[in-house]
């Protein structure tokens, strides 16, 4: 089981992304949906990535996805997981798995996130498996 061993910095926040922040210190992620396609994306784009409209609108993710690829970096200090989680609602998202056993993760397997705190600021989101 890996967790981080050192503090994370606080994010840096702009007035784009406040909402964001502010669910993530009520233990909420937050997606970005574009009500012009109907599809989710990760934060922080204030365009839809996928038809390129400016009419997004922030909602609430269940926080529940699967791992959609992953790298332990054994060789780090201390190791951790860097891995790629598709979510239920669509977006896929870069992330760290956090209290897993490295050798038993695979591809495909069911993640929630949980809030890891950071050095003075909001928590950030990482995974963990279910």
């Amino acid at each position: 089981m890996a967790e981080p061993a050192r503090k994370i910095p606080a994010p840096n926040t702009t007035p784009e992304t406040a909402p964001f922040w502010e669910a993530a210190a009520k233990g909420k992620l937050l997606l970005k949906s574009c009500t012009a396609c109907g599809r989710a994306h990760h934060y922080p784009r204030p365009l839809c990535p996928f038809c390129g409209s400016a009419r997004t609108e922030w909602k609430e993710s269940g926080g529940r996805g699967v791992i959609y690829s992953y790298s332990v970096m054994r060789r780090a200090t201390p190791p951790y997981v860097l891995a790629y989680v598709t979510l239920d609602e669509g977006p896929t998202m870069m992330t760290n798995l956090v209290d897993c056993d490295f050798d038993a993760l695979r591809i495909g397997q069911p993640v929630r996130v949980v809030w890891t705190p950071t050095d003075g600021g909001p928590p950030v989101p990482m995974f963990t498996p279910r």
